[in-house]
């Protein structure tokens, strides 16, 4: 079964084509790469999926959801990572955690919270609010957030960015973790090299269209991902 199907997706922005025909599927259980330059439409498609903009055309399912019209059931059954939003400057970590929690309705609150406390070591920061955490602990908190109430499928766009190279590590396992659980994870990233070691499936955008698409085992098998990268978007830009 697919945990995302996408057919003919087309979002526009007045007279830019954000996205222009993507069509592609993610399998129950897979690690999805969605790879591309800045501004080929990465993060539009990801708030496509989760609900957050509707398309102009064509369609988007994410566990058997059409996501037009249906945001709000979408992001009550998946995990977010956006690239850029951090969580409310007013709150404390501890605050916004429990906040979270509660909106997804979860068991034993402070267990999860504490798990997750532990994991990126942020027993030191609950008690301060958000907007005196640095980049680094932002990111360990919106990463907890997402995976508190322990989704079915994960929307991950650029999660290692500002992680020092121990939590790049200690994040990469508990996602192969989950992988090997059967978890279904779509990755936007442009950490390359750790995408090829994590990702089963992948496509590549530019300009909104897919330029690259099919297993990382079968695009990789003669040039690394970053070779393929760089020759798929400049022959497409040719």
């Amino acid at each position: 079964m697919a945990a995302i199907e996408v057919r003919d997706l087309r979002k526009r922005f007045s007279t830019i084509n954000a996205l222009d025909g993507v069509t592609f599927s993610v399998r129950e259980g897979t690690f999805f790469g969605c790879f591309g330059p800045n501004g080929a439409g990465k993060s539009t498609l990801l708030k496509v999926l989760t609900g957050q903009i509707e398309p102009t055309e064509g369609v988007a399912r994410v566990l058997d959801m059409d996501v037009r019209g249906n945001g709000i059931r979408v992001r009550e059954q998946v995990g977010i990572v956006p690239e850029v939003e951090s969580p409310p400057s007013y709150l404390t970590a501890y605050e916004f955690l429990y906040f979270v929690a509660e909106i997804r309705k979860v068991d034993d609150i402070n267990g999860r919270i504490q798990r997750w406390t532990e994991f990126f070591d942020l027993e030191g920061t609950r008690g301060t609010l958000c907007k005196d955490l640095s980049k680094g602990t932002r990111q360990k908190v919106m990463l907890s957030a997402a995976f508190l109430h322990e989704p079915k499928v994960l929307f991950l766009d650029e999660p290692f960015v500002n992680l020092d190279p121990i939590y790049q590590h200690k994040l990469r396992e508990y996602l192969l973790e989950l992988r090997d659980e059967g978890r279904t994870i779509f990755l936007c990233s442009h950490i390359l090299e750790m995408a090829q070691r994590l990702c089963q499936e992948m496509i590549i955008l530019n300009h909104g269209r897919i330029v690259a698409s099919g297993s990382v085992a079968e695009l990789t098998e003669k040039e690394d991902l970053e070779s393929l990268f760089l020759r798929m978007v400049n022959d497409d830009t040719a």
